[in-house]
Protein backbone atom coordinates (compact mmCIF):
# COMPACT_ATOMS: atom_id res chain seq x y z
CA UNK A 1 0.00 0.00 0.00
CA UNK A 2 1.17 3.31 -0.48
CA UNK A 3 1.74 5.41 2.52
CA UNK A 4 1.48 9.39 2.51
CA UNK A 5 4.40 11.45 3.21
CA UNK A 6 8.04 11.10 4.29
CA UNK A 7 8.15 7.62 6.41
CA UNK A 8 10.66 5.70 7.86
CA UNK A 9 10.57 2.35 6.72
CA UNK A 10 10.02 1.32 10.71
CA UNK A 11 6.93 3.68 10.03
CA UNK A 12 6.14 1.26 6.77
CA UNK A 13 6.26 -1.89 8.56
CA UNK A 14 4.04 -0.72 11.78
CA UNK A 15 1.66 1.20 9.75
CA UNK A 16 0.90 -1.42 6.48
CA UNK A 17 -2.00 -3.17 7.20
CA UNK A 18 -1.43 -7.30 7.07
CA UNK A 19 -4.79 -7.13 5.56
CA UNK A 20 -4.96 -8.58 1.62
CA UNK A 21 -5.57 -5.57 -0.68
CA UNK A 22 -9.16 -7.20 -1.41
CA UNK A 23 -9.91 -7.78 2.03
CA UNK A 24 -8.94 -4.49 3.27
CA UNK A 25 -11.67 -2.92 0.66
CA UNK A 26 -14.03 -5.36 1.51
CA UNK A 27 -13.86 -4.54 5.24
CA UNK A 28 -13.70 -0.56 4.44
CA UNK A 29 -16.89 -1.45 2.76
CA UNK A 30 -18.71 -3.09 5.69
CA UNK A 31 -17.78 -0.71 7.95
CA UNK A 32 -19.06 2.44 5.77
CA UNK A 33 -22.28 0.17 4.77
CA UNK A 34 -23.42 0.69 8.53
CA UNK A 35 -25.29 3.95 7.42
CA UNK A 36 -26.45 2.88 4.48
CA UNK A 37 -27.44 0.09 5.35
CA UNK A 38 -29.52 1.79 8.43
CA UNK A 39 -31.24 3.80 5.91
CA UNK A 40 -32.26 1.77 3.17
CA UNK A 41 -33.13 -1.27 5.19
CA UNK A 42 -35.88 0.71 6.82
CA UNK A 43 -37.45 2.16 4.16
CA UNK A 44 -40.14 -0.58 3.58
CA UNK A 45 -40.68 -0.48 7.02
CA UNK A 46 -41.45 3.57 7.60
CA UNK A 47 -45.51 3.18 7.55
CA UNK A 48 -45.66 0.74 9.71
CA UNK A 49 -42.88 1.74 12.36
CA UNK A 50 -44.91 5.04 12.13
CA UNK A 51 -48.29 3.70 12.48
CA UNK A 52 -47.22 1.08 15.35
CA UNK A 53 -45.57 4.12 16.95
CA UNK A 54 -47.99 6.62 16.85
CA UNK A 55 -47.64 8.66 13.98
CA UNK A 56 -49.87 8.78 11.23
CA UNK A 57 -48.55 11.64 9.12
CA UNK A 58 -46.12 9.99 6.06
CA UNK A 59 -43.64 13.02 5.87
CA UNK A 60 -43.10 12.89 9.49
CA UNK A 61 -41.94 9.15 9.08
CA UNK A 62 -38.90 10.79 7.29
CA UNK A 63 -38.15 11.93 10.08
CA UNK A 64 -36.92 8.43 11.10
CA UNK A 65 -33.98 8.50 8.24
CA UNK A 66 -33.29 12.35 9.16
CA UNK A 67 -32.44 11.96 12.48
CA UNK A 68 -29.99 9.46 11.97
CA UNK A 69 -28.41 11.73 9.65
CA UNK A 70 -28.19 14.39 12.11
CA UNK A 71 -26.55 12.15 14.89
CA UNK A 72 -24.40 11.16 11.82
CA UNK A 73 -23.39 14.58 11.37
CA UNK A 74 -23.28 15.16 15.08
CA UNK A 75 -20.57 12.70 15.54
CA UNK A 76 -18.11 13.36 13.07
CA UNK A 77 -17.14 16.41 14.62
CA UNK A 78 -15.89 14.08 18.14
CA UNK A 79 -14.97 10.95 16.47
CA UNK A 80 -12.30 12.47 13.72
CA UNK A 81 -10.33 14.56 16.97
CA UNK A 82 -10.48 11.86 19.06
CA UNK A 83 -9.02 9.16 16.45
CA UNK A 84 -5.80 11.97 16.24
CA UNK A 85 -5.42 11.72 19.69
CA UNK A 86 -6.35 7.59 20.39
CA UNK A 87 -5.41 5.99 17.24
CA UNK A 88 -8.16 4.73 14.26
CA UNK A 89 -8.73 1.45 15.70
CA UNK A 90 -9.91 2.70 19.50
CA UNK A 91 -12.10 5.81 17.88
CA UNK A 92 -14.34 3.20 15.63
CA UNK A 93 -14.67 0.21 18.11
CA UNK A 94 -16.07 3.22 20.63
CA UNK A 95 -18.37 4.25 17.48
CA UNK A 96 -19.07 0.79 16.85
CA UNK A 97 -20.40 0.15 20.60
CA UNK A 98 -22.36 3.23 20.56
CA UNK A 99 -23.48 1.77 17.36
CA UNK A 100 -24.74 -1.44 18.65
CA UNK A 101 -26.79 0.36 21.81
CA UNK A 102 -28.76 2.91 18.90
CA UNK A 103 -29.65 -0.46 17.88
CA UNK A 104 -31.10 -2.36 21.27
CA UNK A 105 -33.00 1.14 21.87
CA UNK A 106 -34.53 1.04 18.84
CA UNK A 107 -35.49 -2.58 18.82
CA UNK A 108 -37.24 -1.65 22.10
CA UNK A 109 -38.95 1.42 21.64
CA UNK A 110 -42.38 1.96 22.39
CA UNK A 111 -43.27 5.65 21.38
CA UNK A 112 -41.94 7.44 18.17
CA UNK A 113 -39.66 9.84 20.27
CA UNK A 114 -37.54 7.17 21.65
CA UNK A 115 -37.16 5.46 18.11
CA UNK A 116 -36.02 8.64 16.95
CA UNK A 117 -33.62 9.07 20.25
CA UNK A 118 -32.14 5.49 19.29
CA UNK A 119 -31.79 6.45 15.77
CA UNK A 120 -29.96 9.49 16.98
CA UNK A 121 -27.65 7.54 18.72
CA UNK A 122 -27.25 4.89 15.91
CA UNK A 123 -25.97 8.00 14.00
CA UNK A 124 -23.29 8.95 16.73
CA UNK A 125 -21.98 5.44 16.45
CA UNK A 126 -21.98 5.19 12.81
CA UNK A 127 -20.21 8.27 12.10
CA UNK A 128 -16.93 6.84 13.86
CA UNK A 129 -16.38 4.23 11.18
CA UNK A 130 -17.47 6.14 8.10
CA UNK A 131 -15.34 8.94 9.36
CA UNK A 132 -12.78 7.51 10.27
CA UNK A 133 -12.42 5.04 7.65
CA UNK A 134 -11.66 7.94 5.37
CA UNK A 135 -8.92 9.30 7.68
CA UNK A 136 -7.36 5.63 8.00
CA UNK A 137 -7.03 5.41 4.57
CA UNK A 138 -5.95 9.15 4.03
CA UNK A 139 -2.89 7.60 6.91
CA UNK A 140 -2.29 5.44 3.53
CA UNK A 141 -2.69 6.96 0.41
CA UNK A 142 -2.77 10.23 -1.47
CA UNK A 143 -3.98 12.13 -4.02
CA UNK A 144 -5.47 10.33 -7.38
CA UNK A 145 -4.49 6.56 -5.49
CA UNK A 146 -6.89 7.92 -2.40
CA UNK A 147 -9.70 8.66 -4.66
CA UNK A 148 -9.10 5.26 -6.75
CA UNK A 149 -9.15 3.95 -3.54
CA UNK A 150 -12.68 5.39 -2.12
CA UNK A 151 -13.77 4.58 -5.42
CA UNK A 152 -12.96 0.86 -5.22
CA UNK A 153 -14.83 0.84 -1.93
CA UNK A 154 -17.91 2.87 -2.96
CA UNK A 155 -18.38 -0.03 -5.66
CA UNK A 156 -18.53 -3.03 -3.09
CA UNK A 157 -20.44 -0.45 -0.74
CA UNK A 158 -23.06 -0.38 -3.30
CA UNK A 159 -24.12 -3.33 -3.25
CA UNK A 160 -25.79 -2.58 0.19
CA UNK A 161 -28.31 -0.24 -1.05
CA UNK A 162 -29.05 -2.37 -3.92
CA UNK A 163 -30.04 -5.48 -1.63
CA UNK A 164 -30.66 -3.36 1.98
CA UNK A 165 -34.71 -2.57 0.87
CA UNK A 166 -35.53 -6.22 0.15
CA UNK A 167 -33.70 -7.30 2.75
CA UNK A 168 -36.13 -4.81 5.04
CA UNK A 169 -38.95 -5.90 3.02
CA UNK A 170 -38.06 -9.51 3.09
CA UNK A 171 -37.67 -9.20 7.19
CA UNK A 172 -41.19 -7.49 7.59
CA UNK A 173 -42.34 -10.12 5.41
CA UNK A 174 -41.25 -12.75 7.88
CA UNK A 175 -41.61 -11.43 11.41
CA UNK A 176 -41.46 -7.29 11.48
CA UNK A 177 -39.76 -4.63 11.43
CA UNK A 178 -37.96 -5.14 15.05
CA UNK A 179 -36.17 -7.92 13.59
CA UNK A 180 -34.54 -4.97 11.00
CA UNK A 181 -32.68 -3.71 14.23
CA UNK A 182 -31.80 -7.18 15.14
CA UNK A 183 -30.20 -7.82 11.66
CA UNK A 184 -28.18 -4.12 12.43
CA UNK A 185 -26.85 -5.18 15.53
CA UNK A 186 -25.78 -8.81 14.10
CA UNK A 187 -23.84 -6.93 11.18
CA UNK A 188 -22.44 -4.41 13.67
CA UNK A 189 -21.08 -7.06 15.82
CA UNK A 190 -19.55 -8.48 12.77
CA UNK A 191 -17.83 -5.18 11.61
CA UNK A 192 -16.41 -5.07 15.46
CA UNK A 193 -15.20 -8.51 15.58
CA UNK A 194 -13.66 -8.37 12.25
CA UNK A 195 -11.78 -4.37 12.12
CA UNK A 196 -10.89 -5.59 15.69
CA UNK A 197 -9.02 -8.56 15.20
CA UNK A 198 -7.60 -8.26 11.54
CA UNK A 199 -6.52 -4.34 11.25
CA UNK A 200 -3.89 -2.91 12.66
CA UNK A 201 -3.43 0.65 13.90
CA UNK A 202 -2.37 3.20 10.57
CA UNK A 203 -1.71 6.35 12.87
CA UNK A 204 1.92 5.98 14.41
CA UNK A 205 2.16 7.24 18.28
CA UNK A 206 4.86 10.08 17.56
CA UNK A 207 2.14 11.24 14.71
CA UNK A 208 -1.01 11.68 17.22
CA UNK A 209 -2.15 14.65 19.02
CA UNK A 210 -3.50 15.43 22.27
CA UNK A 211 -7.47 15.65 21.99
CA UNK A 212 -8.07 19.17 22.61
CA UNK A 213 -11.29 21.61 21.98
CA UNK A 214 -8.64 24.29 20.65
CA UNK A 215 -7.19 21.71 18.30
CA UNK A 216 -10.64 21.16 16.97
CA UNK A 217 -11.36 24.58 16.63
CA UNK A 218 -7.87 25.27 14.84
CA UNK A 219 -8.44 22.35 12.62
CA UNK A 220 -12.45 24.05 11.53
CA UNK A 221 -10.66 27.27 11.03
CA UNK A 222 -7.87 26.12 8.33
CA UNK A 223 -10.46 24.20 7.16
CA UNK A 224 -12.93 26.72 6.12
CA UNK A 225 -10.58 29.21 5.34
CA UNK A 226 -8.66 26.79 2.61
CA UNK A 227 -10.40 27.70 -0.65
CA UNK A 228 -10.36 24.53 -1.96
CA UNK A 229 -11.36 22.11 0.81
CA UNK A 230 -13.90 24.31 2.14
CA UNK A 231 -15.41 24.69 -1.48
CA UNK A 232 -15.37 20.91 -2.20
CA UNK A 233 -17.25 20.48 1.34
CA UNK A 234 -19.77 22.63 0.78
CA UNK A 235 -19.91 20.67 -2.93
CA UNK A 236 -19.99 17.19 -1.51
CA UNK A 237 -22.66 18.50 0.73
CA UNK A 238 -24.56 19.74 -2.26
CA UNK A 239 -24.48 16.55 -3.78
CA UNK A 240 -25.38 14.56 -0.58
CA UNK A 241 -28.62 16.79 -0.25
CA UNK A 242 -30.17 16.23 -3.14
CA UNK A 243 -29.51 12.60 -3.04
CA UNK A 244 -30.97 12.57 1.03
CA UNK A 245 -33.52 14.47 -0.23
CA UNK A 246 -34.55 11.19 -2.94
CA UNK A 247 -33.69 8.70 0.40
CA UNK A 248 -36.03 10.09 2.42
CA UNK A 249 -38.71 10.54 0.06
CA UNK A 250 -37.91 7.37 -1.77
CA UNK A 251 -40.80 5.33 -0.15
CA UNK A 252 -42.99 7.80 -0.58
CA UNK A 253 -42.58 8.21 -4.29
CA UNK A 254 -41.67 4.68 -5.43
CA UNK A 255 -44.34 2.74 -3.30
CA UNK A 256 -46.93 4.96 -3.20
CA UNK A 257 -46.72 7.43 -6.00
CA UNK A 258 -45.80 4.77 -8.47
CA UNK A 259 -47.68 2.00 -6.74
CA UNK A 260 -44.93 -0.51 -6.64
CA UNK A 261 -45.64 -1.87 -3.13
CA UNK A 262 -43.31 -4.55 -3.11
CA UNK A 263 -41.89 -3.83 -6.15
CA UNK A 264 -39.91 -0.76 -4.57
CA UNK A 265 -36.44 -2.46 -3.77
CA UNK A 266 -36.32 -3.69 -7.41
CA UNK A 267 -36.26 0.05 -8.63
CA UNK A 268 -35.04 1.21 -5.53
CA UNK A 269 -31.86 -1.28 -6.50
CA UNK A 270 -31.96 -0.69 -9.80
CA UNK A 271 -30.94 3.15 -9.24
CA UNK A 272 -28.46 1.88 -6.44
CA UNK A 273 -26.72 -0.12 -9.14
CA UNK A 274 -25.77 3.02 -11.43
CA UNK A 275 -24.30 4.89 -8.69
CA UNK A 276 -22.31 1.72 -8.10
CA UNK A 277 -21.21 1.23 -11.85
CA UNK A 278 -20.12 4.90 -11.71
CA UNK A 279 -18.05 4.33 -8.40
CA UNK A 280 -16.40 1.58 -10.59
CA UNK A 281 -16.07 3.83 -13.37
CA UNK A 282 -14.42 6.57 -11.59
CA UNK A 283 -12.06 4.06 -10.22
CA UNK A 284 -10.65 3.46 -13.56
CA UNK A 285 -10.86 6.88 -14.73
CA UNK A 286 -9.46 8.63 -12.51
CA UNK A 287 -5.46 8.05 -12.45
CA UNK A 288 -5.99 8.95 -16.52
CA UNK A 289 -7.86 11.91 -16.11
CA UNK A 290 -7.83 13.14 -12.18
CA UNK A 291 -10.27 13.75 -10.28
CA UNK A 292 -11.16 17.68 -11.03
CA UNK A 293 -12.10 16.85 -14.37
CA UNK A 294 -14.44 14.56 -13.47
CA UNK A 295 -16.00 15.92 -10.98
CA UNK A 296 -17.05 19.00 -12.92
CA UNK A 297 -17.98 16.99 -15.93
CA UNK A 298 -20.42 15.45 -13.71
CA UNK A 299 -21.76 18.45 -11.62
CA UNK A 300 -22.77 20.04 -15.26
CA UNK A 301 -23.91 16.48 -16.92
CA UNK A 302 -26.45 15.90 -13.57
CA UNK A 303 -27.52 20.03 -13.26
CA UNK A 304 -27.97 19.36 -17.47
CA UNK A 305 -30.41 16.29 -17.07
CA UNK A 306 -32.30 17.43 -14.42
CA UNK A 307 -33.05 20.95 -16.14
CA UNK A 308 -33.82 18.99 -19.43
CA UNK A 309 -36.62 16.94 -17.50
CA UNK A 310 -37.87 19.74 -15.40
CA UNK A 311 -38.27 21.36 -18.97
CA UNK A 312 -40.04 18.44 -20.36
CA UNK A 313 -42.28 17.92 -17.42
CA UNK A 314 -43.79 21.97 -17.47
CA UNK A 315 -43.99 21.64 -21.79
CA UNK A 316 -45.89 17.77 -20.88
CA UNK A 317 -48.14 19.50 -18.28
CA UNK A 318 -48.11 16.36 -16.12
CA UNK A 319 -45.85 14.03 -13.93
CA UNK A 320 -43.13 12.01 -14.89
CA UNK A 321 -44.07 8.21 -15.80
CA UNK A 322 -42.02 5.80 -13.89
CA UNK A 323 -40.00 5.39 -17.12
CA UNK A 324 -39.42 8.98 -17.36
CA UNK A 325 -38.84 8.94 -13.50
CA UNK A 326 -35.60 5.68 -13.89
CA UNK A 327 -34.28 7.37 -17.26
CA UNK A 328 -34.06 10.75 -15.01
CA UNK A 329 -32.37 8.91 -12.15
CA UNK A 330 -30.08 6.40 -14.17
CA UNK A 331 -28.42 9.46 -16.24
CA UNK A 332 -28.17 11.63 -12.54
CA UNK A 333 -27.28 9.01 -10.39
CA UNK A 334 -24.44 7.28 -12.03
CA UNK A 335 -22.87 11.23 -12.10
CA UNK A 336 -23.68 11.48 -8.43
CA UNK A 337 -21.77 8.25 -7.94
CA UNK A 338 -18.52 9.81 -9.97
CA UNK A 339 -19.17 12.53 -7.51
CA UNK A 340 -19.40 10.70 -4.33
CA UNK A 341 -15.69 9.70 -4.26
CA UNK A 342 -14.16 12.21 -5.61
CA UNK A 343 -15.59 15.68 -3.64
CA UNK A 344 -14.52 13.79 -0.79
CA UNK A 345 -11.07 13.18 -1.63
CA UNK A 346 -10.32 16.63 -3.08
CA UNK A 347 -11.47 18.02 0.34
CA UNK A 348 -9.23 16.41 1.94
CA UNK A 349 -6.36 16.48 -0.22
CA UNK A 350 -4.56 19.45 1.10
CA UNK A 351 -4.97 18.24 4.71
CA UNK A 352 -3.20 15.15 5.26
CA UNK A 353 -1.19 16.77 8.26
CA UNK A 354 -4.51 16.81 10.63
CA UNK A 355 -6.69 14.02 8.05
CA UNK A 356 -8.63 13.60 11.25
CA UNK A 357 -9.75 16.49 12.35
CA UNK A 358 -10.09 17.40 8.53
CA UNK A 359 -12.33 14.10 7.79
CA UNK A 360 -14.23 15.52 11.30
CA UNK A 361 -14.88 19.20 9.77
CA UNK A 362 -15.40 18.12 5.87
CA UNK A 363 -18.05 15.29 7.35
CA UNK A 364 -19.64 17.08 9.86
CA UNK A 365 -20.04 20.71 7.49
CA UNK A 366 -21.11 18.68 4.49
CA UNK A 367 -23.29 16.11 6.68
CA UNK A 368 -25.16 19.01 8.09
CA UNK A 369 -25.45 21.00 4.82
CA UNK A 370 -26.96 17.76 2.97
CA UNK A 371 -29.74 16.68 6.08
CA UNK A 372 -30.75 19.87 6.00
CA UNK A 373 -31.42 20.37 2.56
CA UNK A 374 -32.66 16.77 2.20
CA UNK A 375 -35.16 17.20 4.89
CA UNK A 376 -36.41 20.41 3.07
CA UNK A 377 -36.67 18.73 -0.50
CA UNK A 378 -38.30 15.40 1.54
CA UNK A 379 -40.92 17.88 3.08
CA UNK A 380 -41.99 19.70 -0.08
CA UNK A 381 -42.85 16.26 -1.29
CA UNK A 382 -46.58 17.04 -2.55
CA UNK A 383 -47.23 13.81 -4.69
CA UNK A 384 -45.02 14.56 -7.58
CA UNK A 385 -40.92 14.68 -8.33
CA UNK A 386 -40.93 18.29 -9.20
CA UNK A 387 -39.61 19.39 -5.97
CA UNK A 388 -37.05 16.25 -5.81
CA UNK A 389 -35.93 17.45 -9.47
CA UNK A 390 -35.48 21.18 -9.06
CA UNK A 391 -33.60 19.96 -5.74
CA UNK A 392 -30.94 18.27 -7.85
CA UNK A 393 -31.31 20.78 -10.43
CA UNK A 394 -30.53 24.00 -8.31
CA UNK A 395 -27.84 22.49 -6.12
CA UNK A 396 -26.01 20.82 -8.77
CA UNK A 397 -26.24 24.65 -10.78
CA UNK A 398 -24.67 26.06 -7.46
CA UNK A 399 -22.49 23.40 -7.52
CA UNK A 400 -20.95 24.24 -10.65
CA UNK A 401 -20.35 27.95 -9.29
CA UNK A 402 -18.76 26.99 -5.84
CA UNK A 403 -16.29 24.70 -7.81
CA UNK A 404 -15.25 27.78 -10.55
CA UNK A 405 -14.70 29.61 -7.47
CA UNK A 406 -12.27 26.92 -5.93
CA UNK A 407 -9.95 27.72 -8.87
CA UNK A 408 -9.55 23.87 -8.85
CA UNK A 409 -11.36 22.71 -11.72
CA UNK A 410 -9.11 20.58 -13.96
Amino acid sequence: MHLNGSTSNKHQEKTTPKLSHIEFVALMAMMISLVAMSVDAMLPALEQIGNELGNNNPNNNQLIIATLFFGFAAGQLFFGPLSDSTGRKPAILLGLILFLIGCVLSYFAQDFITMLIGRFIQGLGAASPRTVSSALIRDLYSGPKMARMMSLIMSVFILVPVIAPAVGQGIIALSNWRMIFAMLLIMASVVLLWFKQRQPETLYKKNRHAFSVNRITSGFKETCLHRVTIGYTVISGLVFGAFSGYLISSQQILQFQYKLGEQFPIYFGFLAICIGIASFTNAKLVMSFGMYRLTLIALYAKSLISIAFLIYIQLNGSNLSLLGLMLWGSGTFFCVGILFGNTNAIAMEPMGHQAGVASSVIGALSSFLAIILGTVIGQLYNGDVVPLISGFAILGTLSIVIAHWTGKVV
